[in-house]
């Protein structure tokens, strides 16, 4: 099993962010999928594309995830990722500042059937996102 939660975690960040594939997240979340992150959790696929994605995306369109690590055991399986990318659109609340932005997280995900049922990440990416906007509203 371990094989083919690494495989699943890995086209997750492959396809997801990397290409863009929000058909994906319908794929791989259900309803009932929850994703435990620092500023809360975010609830199925909707709510994640709506809490996470398009905000994401929209502020850094030429976001790059690169899988950096992964453990697996069983049902479980554990993602170290960075990303980086520029802040050069609307999407946070807050006028994009042009900056360069990286990010580094941890994310450990519960699959069962081939679906992400229950996940935990943290990640600097709230940090980041509070220096960007000091910036972009001094």
């Amino acid at each position: 099993m371990a094989l083919d939660t690494t495989a699943l975690a890995t086209r997750w960040f492959e396809e997801v962010w990397n290409h863009r594939r929000a058909e994906t997240i319908d794929e791989l979340l259900t309803a009932e999928s929850v994703c435990h992150t620092d500023d809360g959790p975010v609830c199925g696929p909707d709510g994640f594309k709506q809490r996470l994605y398009h905000p994401l995306l929209a502020a850094f369109p030429d976001l790059r995830i690169q899988v950096e690590g992964v453990l697996a055991q069983d049902d479980q399986v554990v993602v170290r990722w960075s990303a980086v990318g520029v802040h050069s659109g609307e999407g946070l609340g807050f006028p994009p500042t042009q900056d360069s932005a990286s990010f580094r997280g941890i994310t450990w995900v519960r699959i069962c059937d081939g679906k992400f049922q229950e996940a935990w990440q943290t990640s600097n990416i709230p940090e980041v996102l509070r220096t960007l906007s000091a910036k972009a509203l001094a």
